[in-house]
C-alpha cells in the first residue's frame, strides 16, 4: 500500500479540474450532435504501440490497473479522471457502473477488459465508444486523461485492413480541438524526428503550442548516449516542453514488482546519472503530474468563458425547442385552445413576413421584400425593356395603312392603322401582367412554407392540412386578380377612349416634325401639315399615287385571242386588246417616299401612346395584385384558417402527435436537464481561479508531490525537491504558465 498522504489544502486545482470532470460526465450523456461544440479542456495521451504510454498512466496513478499484452491493448478511449482527496482510501468509479466502487485495482483491470471486448470486439478490434473511469485517491493530483489506442500499423485478429487510418482518425477526433491538451509519448531509443506521437501532433498542433512532450524509456538507450537534447527541446521544440520518465520493463511486470518501486528506480536513475543534472523541472513522474496539473488547470481557466457561452447559448436554444413541443394535451378543450394558438401565431409569422417586421435577414431579400424585388426591378424593368415598334415592320404598318383605305383607297393618313397596330402591341402586355400575378402567388406560398412556426412540427397531419387551406385560399386571391388584370389590359386595349390631350402624348405638328426627321433629309423636306392645329386625321396629306378602278376582261379559248369591230365600219383594222397579268397571291404595298414617311409617323404615334398606357399598366398591376391578393392575404386568412380548421370533429386528427415527436419530446425534456445540471456545475467554479492568470511557478504550489506514491524527496540531485533553485533560468518559460 502506498504512504497514505498528509491532509492537503484545498487548492484552486482541485477545485477547478474535479468540477471539469463533473462537467465531462454530464456532457458525455449528450448524443453526438447535442455534445458537438461543448468540448471540454482535457489532455490526451497519444503515442505508437509499445511507446510506454500506458506506463506513464500507471505511474501517475500510482498503481497497475491497466490491461497489457504483447498486441495492442487499449482499443478503446479511455478517459481517466485522477480526483485527489485526503481520505487514505483508493478506489474507482466507472460510469457505465454508477454507485458501484472496485477497491480492487485488479478488477478495474478487469473491468477494463471486458468493457473494452463488449465495445470492440474480443479479438483486437478497436471502437470509439470512452470507457469513462475516475480514480479517488490521496496519491493523486487532480488531472484528467484520455487514454487513445496506440497506432499500429499491422493489422492483426480481426482488425481490418486500414487498421492504422481509422485509428489516426480517431485520434486526430481529439487531438484537432484547440481544447485538447495533447499528451505525446515517444520512446527514447527512437529517433524523435520519426516519432508517430509528434508526427500526428504537429498535424492538429503545428505551432506546438498545446503539446506536451513526454520521453520514455530512458533507462534503455544505447550506453553513450543521453535524452538531453530531447528535453532541453533542441531537437523538436514545443511550448510545454518534454518530461523524461523511466518506465516499468516487461520484466518488472512479469514480477510483479509495483510502480512505487519503479518510481523508487526512477528517482535513483536520474540522480546518478551526470546528463541529467539540472534537469529536475523535466525529469521523473513526479515533476509530469505537477505540470499536467498546471497546464491542466490554467487551460480551464482560459477555455471558461468561451465554454460558458456555449451551454448558456445551447441550454437557450434547448429551453425554446422544449417549450415549443409542450406537453402533451388530451382533452378537446385543451387541444382547441392549442389549435387556436397555434393557428394566431402562424398568421401573425406570415403577416410579419410579409410586412418585413420578422427577423431581418442580412444576407438576402425576404418576405415583402421579394414581393417589391417582382414589382420594380422584375414587372417593370421587363415593360420599360420591351421596343413597341421591334417587332413591326415598314411592310407591315404600309399593308395596314393601305387595307384601312379599301378599294377607295385614302388621301389622308386614318386613324385604323394606328389603333389596329397600338392595340397588338398594348395587348402583348397581358402576359407579364398575368406572370407578375403568379411571380407574387408563387412567393406566396414561399413565405407560407417559410414560417411555419416549431409548434406545427409535432402535428404533421395539421401541418399538412394547413398548408393545402393557405394555397387554396391564395389560389381564390389570385384568380380575382387575374381577372381585374385581364380587364385592366382589355381596357387600355380596346382603344375606346383615346386622351390625346395627355401631356405625354405626342401628336399633331411634332409628330409629324419626327417623322420628317426621320424620312427625309433635311434640305428637301417640305410641310406635310396644312393647319396650324397639325391634326393628322383630315390633314391634308395626299396620297402620291393615284389609284383607278381596273376591270379585269375575262380570257377565253384557251391561249387564243379574239378581235372584234368597234362602232360599225367593217372596213378598218381593229387594234389586238391588251391583255393583263395575273394578279399574285400575296400582293405587297410599293414604297414611296410619301409611305416612308407616313409610316414613320404611325410608329411615333404608336411609341408615344404606348409609353403612356405602358406607366398606367406599370402603376395599376402592383395595385391589383396587392388588393386582390396580398393585402386579402392579411385581412382574411386567419379567419379563413379558424373557419377550416376549427371544427371539433377535426381536433382528434390534427392534434394527434407521431411516435417520432414524442420521443423527440422525451429527448428534449433529458438535454435540458442535461444542460441545466452542466450551467449549475459552471456557476461553482471558484473565484480564485483569477489567480491562475497572474501564472505560477511549478515549484511554489503546495501539491503535496513530495509524498506522492511514497517516494521521498530527499534525493541527492534535488529532483523531487520543490526548491526554486533546482531550475534553469533559461528553462522558465516550462515553468511559469
Amino acid at each position: 500500500m502506498p504512504k497514505p498522504a498528509a491532509a492537503v489544502p484545498e487548492t484552486v486545482g482541485q477545485a477547478v479540474i474535479p468540477l471539469v470532470n463533473s462537467l465531462q460526465d454530464i456532457i458525455a450523456r449528450l448524443d453526438g450532435d447535442a455534445a458537438a461544440g461543448l468540448e471540454l479542456p482535457q489532455v490526451a495521451a497519444i503515442g505508437g504501440q509499445s511507446s510506454g504510454k500506458s506506463s506513464v498512466l500507471e505511474a501517475l496513478v500510482g498503481r497497475d490497473f491497466l490491461p497489457r499484452g504483447p498486441d495492442i491493448c487499449t482499443r478503446c478511449p479511455l478517459v481517466l479522471q485522477l480526483v485527489r482527496h485526503a481520505a487514505p482510501e483508493e478506489w474507482g468509479e466507472f460510469l457505465h457502473a454508477p454507485g458501484r466502487q472496485f477497491h480492487d485495482f485488479e478488477q478495474i483491470k478487469r473491468e477494463i477488459q471486458l468493457e473494452t471486448d463488449k465495445e470492440a470486439g474480443d479479438n483486437k478490434g478497436v471502437s470509439e465508444k470512452q470507457i469513462r473511469l475516475k480514480i479517488f485517491s490521496p496519491n493523486v493530483l487532480d488531472i484528467t486523461l484520455v487514454d487513445l489506442p496506440g497506432i499500429t500499423r499491422v493489422p492483426v485478429g480481426d482488425q481490418p485492413s486500414d487498421i492504422e487510418s481509422r485509428i489516426r482518425a480517431m485520434i486526430m477526433q481529439y487531438i484537432k480541438h484547440p481544447s485538447c491538451i495533447i499528451l505525446a509519448v515517444s520512446p527514447a531509443n527512437a529517433d524523435l524526428a520519426n516519432s508517430d506521437a509528434l508526427q500526428l501532433a504537429r498535424l492538429a498542433d503545428p505551432d506546438g503550442s498545446r503539446t506536451i512532450g513526454v520521453i520514455t524509456k530512458l533507462d534503455i538507450m544505447d550506453r553513450g548516449t543521453d535524452a538531453r537534447n530531447f528535453l532541453l527541446g533542441n531537437v523538436i521544440p514545443l511550448k510545454f516542453g518534454y518530461v523524461g520518465v523511466v518506465n516499468r520493463s516487461q520484466e518488472d511486470i512479469n514480477f510483479n514488482r509495483s510502480v512505487q518501486d519503479a518510481l523508487a528506480f526512477e528517482e535513483k536513475f536520474f540522480s546518478t546519472l551526470p546528463a541529467y543534472n539540472g534537469l529536475a523541472h523535466c525529469c521523473g513522474v513526479p515533476q509530469l503530474a505537477k505540470k499536467l496539473n498546471m497546464i491542466l488547470l490554467k487551460h480551464i481557466t482560459n477555455m471558461l468563458p468561451g465554454l460558458k457561452t456555449r451551454i448558456n447559448a445551447q441550454l437557450v436554444a434547448v429551453a425554446k425547442e422544449h417549450a415549443a413541443y409542450g406537453d402533451t394535451v388530451e382533452s378537446a378543450a385543451g387541444q382547441g385552445v392549442q389549435l387556436l394558438n397555434i393557428l394566431r401565431k402562424y398568421f401573425s409569422a406570415f403577416s410579419s413576413m410579409v410586412e418585413g417586421k420578422n427577423r431581418v435577414s442580412t444576407d438576402k431579400l425576404s418576405g415583402g421584400a421579394r414581393v417589391h424585388y417582382i414589382f420594380q426591378s422584375i414587372f417593370v424593368k421587363s415593360l420599360e425593356e420591351i421596343d413597341p415598334c421591334k417587332s413591326i415592320t415598314d411592310d407591315d404598318v404600309r399593308t395596314t395603312i393601305q387595307n384601312s383605305g379599301g378599294p377607295k383607297g385614302a388621301m389622308f393618313l386614318p386613324e385604323v392603322p394606328f389603333e389596329i397596330l397600338v392595340r397588338k402591341q398594348i395587348g402583348r402586355l397581358l402576359d407579364p401582367s398575368l406572370q407578375c400575378a403568379q411571380f407574387i402567388y408563387d412567393e406566396l406560398i414561399k413565405i407560407s412554407h417559410g414560417c411555419l412556426i416549431t409548434e406545427l412540427q409535432k402535428f404533421p397531419v395539421l401541418k399538412k392540412r394547413m398548408s393545402e387551406v393557405v394555397c387554396s385560399f391564395l389560389r381564390d386571391g389570385l384568380r380575382p386578380a387575374e381577372t381585374m388584370i385581364t380587364h385592366i389590359i382589355e381596357m387600355e386595349a380596346s382603344m375606346d377612349y383615346i386622351n390625346t390631350s395627355h401631356p405625354s402624348f405626342v401628336g399633331g405638328t411634332k409628330v409629324v416634325e419626327l417623322a420628317k426627321h426621320e424620312v427625309l433629309p433635311p434640305k428637301t423636306s417640305t410641310s406635310l401639315s396644312g393647319h396650324k392645329d397639325g391634326t393628322i386625321v383630315g390633314s391634308e396629306i395626299q396620297l402620291t399615287a393615284e389609284r383607278s378602278q381596273k376591270s379585269r376582261t375575262s380570257l377565253t379559248g384557251g391561249s387564243q385571242i379574239r378581235n372584234s369591230q368597234v362602232g360599225g365600219n367593217s372596213s378598218s383594222k381593229l387594234p389586238s386588246i391588251i391583255p393583263l397579268k395575273e394578279p399574285p397571291i400575296t400582293l405587297k404595298p410599293s414604297e414611296t417616299e410619301q409611305d416612308a414617311t407616313e409610316v414613320a409617323i404611325v410608329k411615333e404615334l404608336i411609341k408615344s401612346y404606348y409609353d403612356i398606357v405602358r406607366k398606367s399598366i406599370e402603376d395599376a398591376i402592383p395595385k391589383a395584385v396587392m388588393h386582390f391578393l396580398v393585402n386579402h392575404t392579411k385581412r382574411d386568412l386567419h379567419n379563413f384558417l379558424i373557419r377550416k380548421l376549427y371544427r371539433e370533429n377535426l381536433l382528434n386528427e390534427l392534434m394527434r402527435e407521431t411516435d417520432e415527436v414524442l420521443i423527440r419530446r422525451q429527448r428534449i425534456q433529458e438535454m435540458l436537464e442535461i444542460l441545466k445540471q452542466a450551467h449549475r456545475t459552471l456557476e461553482e467554479f471558484p473565484i480564485e481561479a483569477d489567480n491562475i492568470e497572474k501564472g505560477y511557478n511549478l515549484t511554489e504550489h503546495a501539491t503535496g508531490l513530495s509524498k506522492i506514491h511514497g517516494v521521498s524527496g530527499d534525493s541527492t540531485n534535488g529532483i523531487y525537491t520543490s526548491s526554486p533553485n533546482c531550475y534553469p533560468p533559461h528553462q522558465a518559460s516550462h515553468m511559469v504558465l
